[in-house]
């Protein structure tokens, strides 16, 4: 768990240990984390003990303002990959299921699930995150672990974790505010606290419909073979 690994982190892990065929997932390689805006020293220098060589925001400049990492003296590469063409906000106002959520994600940003892909091949280790760590990090990892090879129980599985790594009381704050700005809200809970694994199965056995599979779908945004080749390596040993 985050607060175990690096102190003040939200939702952050490592990714490895995953299977894939008859390999893993490296460890030590790829993270993924919510916002980092609550390091403290001991936090800050956990998180330097990781090693990261780049850290993948995935968050809207305005989201960024309100809550910035707090990283100090780290030498790191930071790349932005603001991954909603809209506001996180509007998913809230316009009150959309999460599956409709990331639709709008893997079809509207795809160029920046390419950059974000590209960002794990040119530096590990690699932290990839946004506010919670649930939807726009869940999708793009667990695009870049399906197209790397990682078994698809096992990417739905990872995903779906982070429900149970959210706290309680980050949960009731956050509902409870929404709440009071969407009272007639649907998918409000969903949207703010939740990962179900079915969400995740449908999107990745969406991609496969339409694509092929997830490295199509990367392929037939810019990805090249050569680049998703060196993903698989990047991420996965044989065993």
């Amino acid at each position: 768990m985050s607060d175990e690994l690096v102190p003040g982190a939200v939702n952050l892990r490592d990714v490895g240990g995953l299977p894939a065929g008859a390999g893993r997932t490296r460890s030590g390689v790829l993270y993924r984390s919510g916002n980092l805006a609550r390091l403290d020293d001991d936090g800050i220098a956990a998180l330097g003990r990781l090693g990261l060589r780049r850290i993948i925001d995935l968050r809207a400049d305005d989201e960024v303002s309100y809550a910035p990492s707090r990283l100090g003296d780290l030498v790191v590469t930071t790349q932005r990959a603001p991954l909603f063409l809209g506001s996180v906000e509007s998913f809230f106002s316009d009150d959309v299921p999460l599956d409709e959520m990331y639709r709008r994600l893997v079809d509207d940003s795809a160029d920046r699930v390419i950059d974000v892909v590209r960002g794990i091949l040119a530096d590990q280790p690699v932290l990839i995150h946004c506010t919670v760590g649930k939807d726009r990090t869940g999708v793009t990892v667990a695009l870049a672990l399906a197209a790397a090879g990682v078994d698809e129980d096992a990417v739905v599985a990872d995903y779906a974790r982070t429900e149970g790594l959210l706290p309680a009381w980050r949960n009731a704050h956050v509902v409870a505010r929404l709440r009071a700005m969407h009272p007639e809200a649907v998918h409000l809970e969903d949207l703010a606290t939740r990962s179900p694994a079915p969400v995740m199965a449908a999107l990745l056995a969406r991609l496969d419909e339409q694509y092929g599979s997830v490295a199509a779908y990367l392929r037939a945004h810019g990805l090249s073979d050569d680049e998703l080749a060196e993903l698989r390596t990047v991420l996965i040993v044989d065993e």
